[in-house]
């Protein structure tokens, strides 16, 4: 291995243990490593100045394919000296993700999500057993349009918000809705950042993640509720407290929830509008880079009174933790590491297709389980794109076993998704700790069954 190869290696795994690590937020990690990893390119690589603007891809933005046509701006890299198409920042995950969070700080502003979930509440009247059931569904439907990590902020409050009403423990439920909520997203483009990530760099639709991914998904998600079911059963068996005083309700009505009345009925209206943009974008040419914009400007242009609330809360951290991100794993490409990686996992597999999807599924599942799944996709996306390229293997099947293996693998522990540890630390925080042990002796085996049924199925239907 060259020098440069080397280096690159040596910026990521630091970044890599810095992240995992926990001792800082890991944009801090992220944005260290591709400052290391721009000097590594203008230092050590041929064409160092054209490599790092390959890897920057600034000029995506003045494309107008790149607005209109997803996908399609991929063909704008180009290789250097020869070697292979650097793919570099991608620009799509951060402007979609951006624009999103702005729209779901409106919904949140508005009183929608709280709401939500108090009306499911009701509606199966506050009772234990039903409510973990309905919550896990809701957690699971509402990851395919926003990402995961948005549905545990709200879910896991309201969840122990009803505890305390209810008396029951609300740590197994959390769990179960973390579960759901990465489930549920690997139906979609949109629902885990991972899938988002795999979408835009490959120029996949909507339409395509919910027809590939979409039926195991929700296949998993039903067959591994019934396993939740089993182990919660004792807890699930718990009535809710009765009223007090003689009290006939003493539980939260959903219209309590709503903070403005007005803002709440113009929120839901753009929600499901983006929603509809999302499913059709295939047909109308948006690509989700645009899509994300529009929700961020009508979000902002139908809540003035809000617009500070919602620049607050959005969360510029994530997004510089992907843009650094993206750097650091564009020096990978920019020294042809991943090409070296691709070239082991080809060597491994002989090349079959039906070695290679368990290969990809469960080395993604376990490593997302050990390290966050959104950094472990965003290299091997580069990594099955030169398979393709190289070996002839079906990109697209490749692309549907990484999302399925880093989605649904990031459920085995804490640390494996986002949504797993904006939950557990939510809890952790509202006092009902959510230790490893604890996690891991329900999560696990439920990890273990839905990724064993992703593998039967992605044979029977690709191999």
């Amino acid at each position: 291995m060259s020098i440069e190869q080397i280096l690159a290696i040596l910026i990521f795994v630091v970044m890599f243990i810095a992240i995992m690590s926990g001792k800082v937020h890991r944009f801090i990690p992220a944005l260290i490593g591709a400052g290391f990893t721009i000097i590594l390119i203008l230092a050590l690589v041929d064409s160092g100045p054209k490599a790092l603007w390959l890897v920057l891809r600034l000029e995506d933005f003045i494309h107008p394919s790149w607005w209109y046509h997803i996908g399609l701006a991929e063909s704008h890299g180009a290789s250097v000296n020869g070697g292979p198409e650097i793919g570099g920042v991608n620009w799509q995950t951060i402007v979609f993700i951006g624009g999103m969070m702005i729209m779901v700080e409106g919904l949140g502003a508005a009183g929608f999500f709280r709401w939500l979930c108090l009306f499911v509440a009701r509606l199966v009247n506050y009772r234990v057993v039903p409510i973990l059931v309905t919550f896990m569904l809701l957690a699971g439907f509402l990851s395919m349009f926003i990402d995961s990590i948005t549905v545990l902020l709200f879910l896991a409050v309201v969840t122990i918000e009803l505890a305390r009403l209810l008396k029951f423990d609300p740590v197994p439920i959390i769990i179960a809705e973390i579960f759901a909520a990465n489930v549920g997203g690997s139906a979609t483009m949109s629902g885990d950042p991972p899938n988002i990530i795999i979408g835009t760099a490959l120029g996949y639709t909507f339409t395509d993640f919910l027809t590939n991914t979409g039926p195991i998904a929700w296949i998993g998600m039903i067959v591994t509720l019934g396993l939740f079911y089993l182990f919660f059963r004792n807890i699930l068996s718990q009535r809710p407290a009765e009223a007090s005083n003689g009290q006939p309700n003493p539980y939260p009505q959903p219209r309590e929830a709503i903070t403005d009345p007005r803002q709440f009925k113009i929120s839901t209206a753009i929600f499901i509008a983006v929603v509809i943009l999302l499913v059709t974008h295939a047909q109308s040419g948006l690509s989700v880079a645009l899509i994300g914009v529009i929700a961020a400007a009508l979000t902002l242009v139908t809540a003035p009174q809000h617009i500070s609330q919602i620049i607050k809360g959005l969360d510029w951290r994530t997004l510089l933790f992907f843009l650094g991100l993206f750097i650091t794993v564009g020096g990978l490409e920019a020294t042809g590491v991943l090409v070296k990686l691709a070239d082991l996992i080809a060597d491994a597999s002989g090349g079959d297709i039906i070695i290679v999807i368990p290969f990809i599924l469960w080395i993604s599942a376990f490593s997302s389980a050990i390290v966050d799944n959104i950094p472990f996709a965003a290299t091997m996306v580069p990594v099955i794109k030169s398979l393709s390229a190289t070996q002839g293997l079906n990109l697209h099947t490749m692309a549907w076993t990484l999302a399925l293996g880093t989605d649904i693998g990031g459920n085995a522990t804490p640390i494996g998704a986002s949504a797993n540890v904006v939950g557990t630390a939510i809890a952790e925080k509202e006092g009902y700790p959510i230790t490893w042990g604890r996690f891991c002796k329900y999560a696990i085996p439920a990890t273990l069954l839905a990724v064993a049924l992703c593998n039967i199925y992605l044979i029977i239907r690709y191999a």
